[in-house]
């Protein structure tokens, strides 16, 4: 806590510096040195990888990523694997390898499609390959002209297959002797249950939605971490779970690979899955762009980190890459070190490797391919020692690659599907969510504001004058930092002449200026010392101007909350976070702290509380009957990505206990003589 002895000494001090407006901690036209004040980070920022020092080290940080991905995904915990019900069907021949048509239900009523290469001859155990295609579709075609130009460029070999690259790969593998599965994103080819504009160019926000009924990208989607990135690597894990249930596959050498946004499903994969013992996630291993489509961005994801970061927690199993003339070009010096540094933690830095191809274009063309085919020989112990050279084949015709047909019937898709989809989803998270254990729930609370309570040493705090004010009172103005942050945050602090360290902590809507001064005077009176701040936008953040009316968005034409969120924590959290910073430095110099929340801050607080463990002894709210499933808009202030899932202001008030609480729950104005009342009963029972 800022010391009284420390606030006394440093006002006489620093008296002299002038007293603008109301209890104004800062001079007049100035902001607190806060990084949250520079611009927000998008997807085209920087994402360095600043590698641990030691095992030990990043074990834990990697332990702490694997939780964020799970959360952001909608995966932790790990939905309840339904019965996938697969159908195969339509075997087509080709010199070397088969191919044939497959659907399945990744949740009841929600369906995979894609199709298996087998090798056409031989019996056996074959490795398994996950092969999650990209943007383009897994039938993109580069069309007769394009290719004669790759082959001149010795990107491509040959012009029938060439043209279909991802059936070209998942064909050699096939004929090495793997069965390869290449499976639809959502939009594309014949999973169109949830449309292509849905799944990969949605624009327009959607407000106004309840929690009666919703679609994918508003607020009540959001705050149950519903995502079409989560639906898509859901697909992905219920991919893995059918290419290692087949009876010829060998579920001890599963790989996966997969081309720009099936790069990113292939990092992704395997920061959720263990199964896969090799990968070669390509066109995506970057610290530049991390991934531009909505189905490459979920809030919360890459807070904090970036996709080198997520690349290395397939350490220590083997994966490979290649540097291309695209966001991946600077690897060779800024990425691929940091992950030699971590798969050398494990002994094993030959295990990773990426290959400076920067003469091409973004690609996964017949040179990366062949670098993909010789590393899952080596790594899936295919034993082939000839030199593997990719053969051309026919091209597939529209029948024999097109899963629906008049006895596969294609299922019901739409906006009504959609809606039904995400009420369904919801249900199913419900119940898993209800079983969780008290630490599982403040765990995945954590990940949702990313933060806990700092420690005592990590924050300080400086008062930079004392001020008499009417009838004796005392008010120290100061601010307190989060050094490692970047953040400070002014705080009024209301001095007591009590003889107990008895502290309260006000958090108001409308930053310190906005706590009832009667309120204020009935705490101090009983010997309370209180805190009231000015969160991040409220106050002395705003240049005079009201709080934040609304949170901040990246500058993207399309209207997503991933852009923003993936990148850059709400409002909201950002608020949680000084709480509780400024809670910290109370631990060490406080008998008891009561945290007060109310007009409209009532919700930060209770998380807050929920986090903070013990050390907030008394919690009193005044909520006005606030719900996070009530926003219909996910730049409210009150927005929190995943809020609903988690149990909603309910679940989190469950977590603070067993401290004792106060909470008003009416919707008109609040009444703070309850809430005085309350904590002089409470302090006084301390």
């Amino acid at each position: 806590m800022i010391k009284r002895s420390c606030l006394l000494f440093l006002g006489s001090l620093l008296g002299g510096l002038p007293l603008v407006g109301e209890l104004r901690v800062l001079p007049e036209g100035q902001l607190p040195k806060d990084r949250r004040l520079e611009p927000l980070k998008d997807l085209n920022g920087h994402f360095p990888f600043a590698v641990p020092k030691s095992l030990q080290a990043w074990e834990s940080r990697a332990a702490e990523l694997r939780q964020q991905v799970r959360v952001a995904t909608g995966m932790w915990p790990m939905p309840e694997r339904t019965p996938l019900n697969a159908v195969i069907h339509g075997k087509v021949e080709r010199e070397g390898f088969t191919v044939e048509k497959v659907y399945f239900e990744s949740v009841p009523g929600f369906y995979v499609t894609g199709l298996l290469f087998r090798p056409a001859e031989g019996a056996g155990s074959y490795p398994g390959v996950l092969s999650p295609h990209g943007h383009g579709g897994r039938l993109q075609d580069h069309g007769p002209e394009k290719i004669r130009d790759y082959i001149a460029d010795g990107a491509e070999r040959f012009e029938s297959s060439g043209r279909f690259p991802k059936v070209a790969r998942c064909a050699q593998l096939a004929r090495m002797g793997c069965v390869a599965f290449l499976y639809d994103m959502i939009g594309y080819a014949d999973n169109q249950q949830l449309s292509e504009d849905i799944g990969h160019r949605f624009a327009e926000a959607r407000t106004g939605e309840t929690s009666g009924s919703w679609g994918l990208y508003g607020a009540q989607a959001e705050s149950r971490l519903q995502s079409v990135l989560g639906l898509q690597m859901w697909n992905s894990v219920r991919a893995l779970d059918f290419l290692e249930a087949l009876p010829n596959v060998d579920p001890k050498r599963l790989a996966v690979t997969g081309g720009s946004g099936g790069g990113t499903q292939t990092i992704l994969l395997g920061a959720l899955d263990e199964r896969p013992v090799a990968a070669f996630p390509q066109g995506m291993v970057s610290t530049s762009m991390q991934g531009g489509c909505t189905c490459e961005n979920t809030s919360l994801l890459r807070i904090g980190t970036g996709n080198v970061e997520l690349a290395a927690l397939f350490a220590p199993r083997p994966q490979a890459m290649t540097a291309a003339d695209d966001w991946t070009k600077a690897m060779m010096t800024d990425g691929y070190p940091e992950l030699q540094i971590v798969y050398q933690f494990y002994n094993a830095k030959a295990s990773v490797e990426c290959t400076d191809h920067t003469r091409f274009p973004h690609n996964y063309n017949y040179v990366s391919r062949s670098l993909m085919y010789a590393w899952f020989n080596k790594h899936l112990n295919l034993g082939l020692s000839e030199t593997l050279v990719e053969e051309d084949f026919p091209m597939l015709t529209p029948e024999e690659h097109a899963v629906w047909d008049a006895d596969h019937p294609k299922p019901e898709g739409g906006e009504a599907f959609e809606k039904a989809l995400m009420k369904q989803l919801a249900e199913a998270s419900d119940k898993q969510v209800a079983s969780m254990s008290r630490a599982d729930l403040r765990a995945a609370w954590t990940t949702l504001i990313g933060r806990s309570l700092p420690k005592y040493a990590e924050v300080e705090s400086d008062s930079y004058r004392v001020e008499a004010l009417e009838g004796k009172r005392k008010v120290s103005l100061g601010v307190v930092r989060s050094v490692a942050h970047g953040e400070e945050i002014p705080v009024a602090v209301h001095l007591s002449e009590g003889k107990g360290r008895h502290f309260a902590l006000w958090v108001h809507g409308d930053g310190k200026a906005g706590v009832d001064d009667e309120a204020l005077k009935g705490l101090l009176d009983s010997g309370v010392t209180v805190v009231t701040p000015d969160l991040f936008g409220q106050g002395e953040f705003t240049q005079g101007e009201d709080a934040f009316s609304l949170n901040r968005r990246v500058e993207n034409k399309r209207a997503f909350a991933g852009y923003t969120y993936g990148y850059n924590d709400t409002l909201f959290a950002q608020r949680v976070h000084d709480i509780l910073t400024i809670l910290a430095t109370m631990t060490e110099e406080a008998d008891t702290i009561t945290l007060i929340g109310s007009d409209g801050a009532a919700p930060l607080a209770a998380v807050a509380a929920a986090l903070a463990g013990d050390a907030v002894t008394n919690l009193a709210l005044d909520t006005g009957g606030f719900r996070f499933a009530t926003l219909t808009d996910y730049r409210d202030v009150n927005f929190l990505s995943g809020a609903v899932k988690y149990g909603d202001l309910s679940g989190v008030l469950n977590l603070c206990s067993p401290k004792s609480t106060f909470v008003r729950t009416a919707e008109e104005p609040a009444g703070y003589e309850a809430i005085v009342a309350w904590v002089k009963w409470a302090v006084g029972q301390g």
